[in-house]
């Protein structure tokens, strides 16, 4: 009788066996296609916290039932940032499961209504469009339009675009052109002459410290002191709380022979983390929106994530809430080295000063 367990025996089962794989390739995919992910996955309260504790959003109103109704809410409703990695982390197993550069996300939007916890998230996922990677022949450039649903009521609680570059089956020729950057003429960055800092975290310090800067050569730009080292619950078990099952962050023997030597954190990871800084420097009321997402270079196990902010613009309409006007930032998340990871812009309200 053979037995399989033979280490010679067993190396020969292995080089002979096909297999099963997981995912799609980029040939898979065709515009207007849509996907619907199985499963779906109940929007918890553990889950939320244990997302909003390790990447350091503190926000009351999420964790304590007085600080929620004091915000209008009836009980602390799921963070966005949860949300969002929720929403996305069902879409891998379907759309990026393969592997690949994750390009950027936006129009990242959310409901007026708060978000309960026990809500049950279905998802699904539209291909916009195709198209070959002029750098890399072994891969394409796949966009879909992803959008999570309330199963109960069919409410969209959070939809947004995003871009990969997908693995081919057959690599393609291409032109060689790439998509690298190049330098630009001149003696370095016109930055202004300062960078200045609001007094407070409140909407008014904002406003404030913008037209302080439009009088003179300044933008509102700062850093926040935190940094969250990336460790085993970081990198790994928040990305598969959320049924992200993608190689990246949890083989590390795949992953040892991938450009970024090692596993590496979940996107929506480094950027909850990132802004998690932000937050803790404002006083949030709401989460409005995100565009224009970018992801830089690898975060990897030991990595420090710390996060830089600038103000964009500050915005006071009392039709939306006399509590609070909206802000529009831009975050970077960046490591020990002070490379960037991250950027994107994000749309907040954030609370006006009491009277």
């Amino acid at each position: 009788m053979t037995d399989w367990t033979d280490p010679d025996t067993f190396a020969q089962a292995l080089e002979r066996a096909e297999t099963r794989e997981k995912g799609n390739c980029f040939e898979d995919f065709a515009e207007g296609d849509v996907l619907e992910h199985d499963p779906g996955l109940t929007l918890s309260r553990w889950g939320n916290e244990e997302w909003m504790s390790q990447t350091l959003n503190h926000d009351p109103a999420y964790w304590r039932g007085d600080a929620a109704r004091e915000r209008g809410f009836d009980e602390p409703p799921i963070h966005p940032d949860y949300l969002t990695a929720a929403t996305l982390g069902i879409t891998v197993e379907d759309l990026s499961e393969k592997g690949g550069y994750f390009l950027g996300r936006t129009d990242v939007r959310f409901p007026g209504t708060p978000v309960s916890p026990g809500t049950e998230l279905r998802v699904e996922s539209e291909v916009v469009s195709t198209s070959a990677s002029s750098s890399r022949p072994e891969y394409g450039i796949v966009t879909w339009r992803t959008r999570g649903t309330d199963a109960e009521t069919g409410e969209t609680l959070c939809a947004y675009e995003r871009t990969n570059m997908i693995p081919r089956r057959e690599p393609v020729a291409t032109d060689g052109s790439g998509a690298t950057a190049t330098e630009e003429d001149g003696d370095g960055p016109d930055l202004p002459e300062e960078l200045l800092v609001p007094e407070g975290g409140y909407f008014e310090d904002f406003v404030a410290a913008l037209e302080d800067a439009a009088d003179r050569d300044a933008a509102v730009a700062y850093r926040h002191e935190r940094g969250r080292t990336q460790d085993d619950v970081t990198v790994a078990s928040l990305p598969l709380a959320t049924l992200n099952t993608a190689k990246q962050h949890h083989n590390a023997d795949v992953m040892a022979e991938a450009p970024s030597g090692d596993i590496v954190t979940y996107g929506d990871v480094t950027r909850s983390t990132a802004l998690g800084h932000a937050r803790s420097d404002e006083r949030t009321w709401r989460e409005v929106g995100f565009d224009d997402e970018q992801f830089h270079t690898f975060v990897t196990p030991g990595d420090t994530v710390y996060a830089f902010t600038r103000v964009l613009e500050a915005e006071d309409d009392a039709s939306r809430s006399d509590r609070a006007g909206t802000v529009r930032f831009e975050h970077i998340a960046f490591n020990q080295d002070d490379d960037p990871v991250y950027s994107g812009t994000r749309t907040a309200e954030i609370r006006k000063r009491p009277n």
